[in-house]
């Protein structure tokens, strides 16, 4: 593994407008999260979790042949004991992917107390904050490595 003095001279400066476009994308995705029953929940990604998403996202592509334009996200938010799949995004979709990453996000178990019975009825659209924990996994389409997960 490179130092991480290394690693900031290797990141492309393509990479971090695509991952910035990349985190947009997720937030719109989450702004539209199916969670449970029938309705849709928004869900509120805090400053300092896009900011640890988009190191981390960053910090993995850079090992790839072709960066962040090669990933294939996709999305999770885990709620209680469930992962629902929140969404599926290519980071660029005219480049085939050469490796896919599982972002699982967390709702912040402050609030779960509070938003419990709003599983049952309320507002069809209702906010909800995630943790700045999540969970991160990628896996090589190119190669039969073993899958990498991380915990942030």
């Amino acid at each position: 593994s490179l130092p991480d003095m290394d690693l900031e001279l290797l990141h492309d400066p393509e990479d971090e407008l695509l991952c910035a476009s990349l985190l947009d994308e997720v937030r719109a995705a989450l702004g539209r999260a199916p969670l449970g029953s029938k309705r849709c929940w928004r869900l509120l990604m805090p400053a300092q979790l896009q900011a640890q998403v988009r190191a981390e996202l960053l910090r993995l592509a850079c090992s790839e042949p072709c960066g962040l334009r090669g990933a294939l996200l996709d999305l999770c938010v885990e709620h209680g004991k469930a992962c629902h799949d929140v969404g599926h995004i290519a980071a660029d979709p005219g480049v085939v992917p050469t490796f896919q990453l599982t972002l699982v996000l967390r709702l912040d178990s402050r609030l779960w107390p509070k938003i419990q019975g709003l599983f049952a009825s309320g507002p069809a659209f209702a906010p909800l904050k995630l943790s700045t924990g999540f969970r991160v996994m990628k896996k090589k389409l190119y190669s039969s490595e073993q899958l990498l997960i991380e915990e942030c």
